[in-house]
């Protein structure tokens, strides 16, 4: 347990502070980001291994997501019956995707992931 409960200095907790208030403005701006700026500061910031890093990503997403749900909802932005039914199929996907984290090794965890990047960045280049 001490393992997981590294003890960080005022510096390093300042840094963790900023780095969740960039992913949080990057994640209300964009719904979408502020897990990637974590991933990348968790690991090359704070030198977490990447299973790590994806591992606290979500759980510090889980906060933001919440809390932007809420602000979206009070401008009525949410598409209720779309929302539900997809959170369903998250709960099912993310349920596969922890599994998968823990099976797949850092160098296809991280090709994967820079081809899901890849496919992003054309999609959206061309709407």
């Amino acid at each position: 347990m001490e393992n997981i409960l590294k003890k960080y200095n005022k510096k390093q907790i300042i840094k963790i502070i900023i780095i969740g208030i960039v992913a949080g403005i990057i994640s209300g701006l964009f719904s979408s980001g502020g897990g990637l700026i974590f991933v990348l500061a968790f690991s090359s910031l704070l030198d977490l291994d990447e299973k790590r890093a994806r591992a606290t990503t979500i759980f510090c997403m889980l906060p933001i997501v919440f809390v932007t749900g809420i602000l979206y909802n009070l401008n009525m932005d949410i598409n209720f019956e779309v929302a539900i039914r997809c959170a369903l199929g998250g709960v099912i996907g993310s349920i596969i995707g922890s599994h998968l984290l823990h099976r797949l090794s850092e160098k296809y965890l991280n090709l994967s992931f820079i081809i899901f990047l890849v496919y992003s960045i054309i999609r959206m280049s061309f709407k």
